[in-house]
This record gives C-alpha cells, structure tokens and sequence, in this order.
C-alpha cells in the first residue's frame, strides 16, 4: 500500500490540502504520485449542429477548450507544487467524465493503491457531511480512499 497515489483535483482549498497530504504520505512511503483532474460531459439540447442562427458546435467546441485550459492550469499548480517539495508527479486530464467517474476509472487503469481527496469540491449543491463526488468514490472504490477534510 501506498505505493501509487492517485490525487484527485479540481483546484479547490480542499483538493489542495488533500494534495498536500498526499504529497506528504508519498514522500513518507517513496510513492509514485498521480494527479488527476477531470470535466464532465457537456450536455446540450442544441446538438452539435447549426440551430437557427446559432452554430452550436462552435460553442460546444469554445467550451471544451475553455475546460481543457483550466484543466492545465489545475494540473500545472499541482505539479509546480509537487516539485517543490521533491516529489516526481504525473498528471492527467479526463475530459467528459463525471469526477467519481474518472477517479475509478484511472486508479484502475493505472493500478494505482490508494486514492486521496478532498471531502468537497467546487460542485453545485453538496451534500451535509461529504461531497457526491467523494462519497460516491468511497462507495464504488475497491482501494483504500483517503479524504480530506
């Protein structure tokens, strides 16, 4: 255990504690070290299409764009951050995936051993006690899940 360490993202105050735990624990451990962020689907009743005068593939594809650079943005800080405290990461980005989704999907993939995250993230409503994201994780995941509060 805690040999690969997948830390999910999404650039809030508590993704970023959570990185820093993990960041912590892989230190400890001499973990490999994965950061993952993810954008969910976007969904349109335009289509991708022209609709009437508006070109609703442009603004899926303008939308897409706009996710995939702050996605960048969410992964670079958390590299920056890795390495300056010495610790080697590698990150991801999964487009058009739900967060719970994408946290399974390439903990699997890649075989990670432990998952670490933050008990909410930048969602709409969240739950009383723990975010849908994290409990669905906790709920569907067959690897320790570490959450951060």
């Amino acid at each position: 255990m805690f040999k690969s360490i997948l830390i999910a993202t999404d650039g809030s105050e508590l993704a970023s504690k959570a990185l820093s735990a993990a960041l912590e624990l892989a230190k400890l451990n001499g973990a490999s070290v994965i950061a993952l962020t993810s954008t969910d689907p976007i969904v349109s009743a335009l289509g991708g299409g022209s609709f009437g005068a508006i070109d609703a593939g442009s603004i899926l594809s303008e939308l897409e764009e706009s996710y995939a650079k702050h996605a960048k943005t969410i992964l670079a800080q958390a590299r920056d951050i890795a390495q300056a405290q010495g610790v080697n990461i590698e990150t991801r980005y999964l487009a058009e995936h739900r967060p719970a989704d994408a946290i399974l999907e390439a903990a699997e993939k890649i075989g990670c051993d432990t998952i670490v995250m933050g008990s909410h993230g930048r969602r709409g409503f969240q739950r009383m006690l723990l975010g849908s994201q994290a409990a669905e994780v906790l709920a569907r995941s067959t690897i320790p899940v570490l959450v951060i509060k």
